[in-house]
């Protein structure tokens, strides 16, 4: 089978390519990518398009982990020693009509499996609380209805989280990832805050919370505390980059695009202002955006066209507002 012809868009500040992840990432020199987040596609639970090359079109799950490993073979080469890939996931739905059985099946753990046997090692896990009304309201799963509690509880189950795994490449980091002023900025809900003051007999109010100085030693501690959690109960579920525009009338199928949030504490962890962050599943750009936004380089690619244009227009939208941020 012959390669797409690829378009691209080149600036300085990015690299998006239009075409399949697999042969764009084998043109990509070793150890030359930073760091890594994305959110691949869920094995068939998600269909984006209907291109023979989207790996969400496979006939069933073990054709999707045997094209997304040549992916995962492609990502340990360009990534640098010492280094970070992230994937943003969740539990799939067994279904009935699908596989033969009402369950759950653990996606995120096949995934990881796939990069430890390509040599990444295990960092880390992040659990992103989702709250299960949505999530019935949405899916209409027969899990979550309260009609299914009362009628017969043998069905009734939580909700599925999201979770964002990464993985390492084996060896010495070349490049530190420091900090020295320790984090200055909060991605997320509810950003810590300073304790209520103790009232004085000048003054016997209570004081109210005040947000930190983001120069307060303590602040940076406070951060971390809620970064270093394994639950992140904060994040913003709507802080997303609109995708409407990129919507198809032969899109069959719900998408959520990645929170920033997630994306922000990824790139602000696992990379330094200049490093060049992947997204081999690009969308609609927000990966990229939110890259670009933190001084990150951008390196993206994307098979389908309606959000490779979309991609395009939110990557120079980050451009400029950076632009606009600098003028100010």
């Amino acid at each position: 089978m012959q390669a797409n012809t690829i378009d691209q868009a080149i600036t300085d500040d990015y690299a998006l390519y239009h075409g399949d992840c697999v042969e764009v990432t084998r043109g990509l020199p070793d150890d030359s990518v930073h760091y890594s987040i994305f959110s691949p596609p869920f094995s068939s639970l998600y269909t984006y398009s209907n291109s023979e090359r989207d790996m969400g079109n496979s006939a069933n799950d073990d054709e999707f982990y045997k094209h997304f490993c040549f992916l995962i073979k492609e990502l340990y080469r360009i990534t640098m020693p010492g280094r970070l890939v992230s994937f943003h996931c969740m539990d799939i739905p067994a279904m009935k009509s699908r596989d033969g059985y009402i369950g759950i099946k653990d996606f995120p753990a096949k995934l990881r499996q796939a990069f430890e046997d390509e040599g990444f090692i295990w960092h880390s896990k992040a659990t992103i609380w989702k709250d299960p009304l949505i999530e019935a309201v949405r899916t209409k799963s027969i899990g979550l209805m309260h009609k299914q509690l009362v009628k017969d509880s043998h069905l009734s189950r939580q909700g599925l989280p999201d979770y964002l795994i990464t993985m390492r490449k084996p060896g010495d980091n070349p490049e530190p990832i420091t900090h020295p002023n320790g984090l200055e900025r909060f991605f997320g809900e509810d950003e810590p805050i300073a304790p209520k003051a103790e009232p004085t007999i000048k003054d016997s109010r209570q004081h109210k919370d005040i947000a930190m100085s983001k120069e307060d030693p303590v602040y940076s501690h406070q951060v971390w505390r809620r970064y270093a959690s394994p639950v992140w109960m904060d994040i913003r579920q709507s802080n997303t980059l609109q995708y409407k525009s990129a919507r198809a009338e032969k899109d069959e199928r719900h998408i959520c695009p990645l929170q920033l949030d997630v994306i922000a504490r990824g790139v602000e962890l696992w990379s330094n202002p200049g490093d060049i962050v992947l997204s081999p599943f690009a969308g609609i750009g927000s990966e990229g955006y939110q890259s670009i936004k933190m001084g990150r380089r951008f390196v993206g690619v994307e098979l389908k066209d309606s959000y490779y244009k979309t991609a395009v227009a939110n990557l120079e939208m980050a451009v400029q507002e950076v632009l606009d941020e600098m003028l100010s």
